[in-house]
């Protein structure tokens, strides 16, 4: 006479499988990689490690430009916006780019629409000549060579910071300012800016 399984018999094998699923999902501790420790940390906490640029900073920079510009009668219809390279004039080195594709992000959840930039232009102008002179596209599906809109404004701005320090303390002041330009009329239309100043004692 067959005997039949039991219950804990039949549930076993898939409760075993999902121990061992939820172990190897559990690693909230630190990540151990080549001999040292890696732990996640929150990208928006504010980072203190030194008184130079850091993310802490184009966060801050990044928000404060976004939510002032769109806010101006300007961005009102979603306007075009070209982005110029943000001018570093600081004696550290910046990624500015970084800054302004934060700015960009923010401003285009809030429906501000972007043109190809001096940055980007290249990549844009292959792409076209890639489609319409290889000979690999059917010209009904190839993008229209002049068909690309021109921006009515473009973003202009720079960074500098002041830097004094003595014996115990050092001080940075920088200072991030952001013009936004009216193209065809040679109007500026908006400009703000930001200041941060950070100190640091021995």
């Amino acid at each position: 006479m067959t005997k039949k399984p039991s219950l804990m018999s039949k549930l076993g094998a898939p409760l075993l499988l999902v121990s061992l699923l939820a172990g190897c999902a559990s690693t909230s501790g630190p990540v151990t990689e080549g001999g040292g420790n890696v732990t996640y940390g929150d990208a928006k906490a504010v980072e203190t490690v030194t008184n130079e640029f850091g993310s802490t900073d184009l966060q801050m920079i990044a928000e404060t430009m976004a939510r002032s510009l769109s806010q101006h009668p300007s961005m009102r219809g979603q306007p075009l916006v070209s982005v110029s390279e943000v001018k570093n004039k600081t004696s550290e080195y910046i990624d500015t780019r970084s800054i302004t594709n934060s700015v960009k992000n923010q401003l285009m959840k809030t429906g501000v629409r972007f043109a190809t930039d001096a940055s980007t232009m290249d990549a844009q102008t292959d792409e076209l000549m890639r489609q319409n002179q290889t000979g690999l596209y059917k010209k009904s599906t190839a993008a229209k060579i002049g068909n690309m809109k021109g921006a009515k404004y473009i973003l202009t701005g720079e960074i500098t910071s002041i830097v004094k320090k003595n014996s115990s303390t050092k001080d940075v002041y920088y200072k991030f300012s952001l013009l936004l330009k009216n193209v065809e009329e040679g109007v500026d239309e908006w400009m703000d800016e930001k200041e941060i100043r950070k100190t640091s004692r021995r």
